[in-house]
């Protein structure tokens, strides 16, 4: 579902970030977060392509499930979507450790975190893989450095929220490259069913990670994956979610959200 970039430049990456807002009091925004007021929940959305909403034309998921929190709780809710095409772990981890880069100042003010991210890890094997030729486990380094990663993405993200109750959600993903009739067209079925292992993969990873840190780890494989056509969920690319694919992860994501919002068991030792 990610491009399949080389690694980025992060110095050189301009944050553009869509704002749409759907009600008086839902709101995304690219300014710098003003502290949070009494009963006020802000959301930031860190991820890839996934996030940002690349190739859709829609209002990407943070924003839906922004809506969707604000439909449920009643209250204000602030969305603050940060996603980056192209982005991998390594990349996430720098934005979040430059000082007062957006990320670090969006998370610093988040009550509420959603993360996506480590598809993009993958890329530079994507033809590797998905011919079925990736042979001697060759995304075994990646794989370990994403483990890694993961582990310093929320050290860091404790850190510059100070302890303070905060809500993380880790999403992982239906496929870290494409799916559906575009992949049946351009993978062979041995490359696909070696995309769907490294997925499968990737995502025991990432529920690794959100459990080691008393995180919430949100599944968004099986809902795609038990569709009756995932293509309807994809955008013409095969490679990123549409509109509904957008919807189906904002409902995922606003059931695996605590009602009312609680503090996870992390915050505050």
């Amino acid at each position: 579902m990610i491009q399949t970039l080389r690694r980025l430049a992060i110095g050189l990456v301009v944050l553009t970030i869509v704002t749409a807002i759907s009600s008086a009091d839902t709101i995304s925004e690219v300014l710098r977060p003003q502290p949070q007021a009494a009963g006020q929940v802000r959301i930031v959305a860190l991820g890839d392509s996934v996030t940002s909403g690349h190739n859709c034309n829609c209002a990407a998921f943070p924003q839906m499930y922004g809506d969707l929190l604000h439909d449920r709780s009643g209250g204000s809710v602030i969305v603050n979507n940060l996603g980056v095409a192209g982005l991998d772990s390594n990349g996430l981890l720098q934005l979040l450790d430059q000082r007062n880069s957006p990320a670090e100042q969006a998370t610093d003010a988040a009550s509420v975190v959603l993360i996506t991210i480590g598809a993009n890890d993958f890329g530079d094997h994507h033809d590797d893989v998905t011919s079925g030729q990736c042979t001697g486990d060759c995304v075994s380094d990646e794989f370990e450095q994403l483990q890694v990663n993961l582990g310093k993405i929320l050290a860091r993200i404790h850190v510059l929220r100070a302890d303070l109750p905060t809500t993380i959600l880790m999403t992982g993903y239906w496929n870290v490259f494409k799916d559906g009739d575009v992949a049946k067209r351009q993978y062979t079925p041995s490359g696909r069913i070696a995309s769907d292992q490294l997925t499968v993969r990737t995502n025991a990873a990432i529920a690794a990670a959100a459990h080691a840190d008393d995180a919430t780890y949100v599944d968004i494989y099986t809902p795609f994956e038990d569709s009756t056509d995932i293509t309807g969920l994809l955008a013409s690319d095969g490679d990123h979610p549409n509109a509904a694919g957008h919807a189906l992860i904002a409902r995922t994501l606003l059931a695996a959200t605590p009602n009312p919002l609680t503090p996870s068991p992390r915050q505050g030792r």
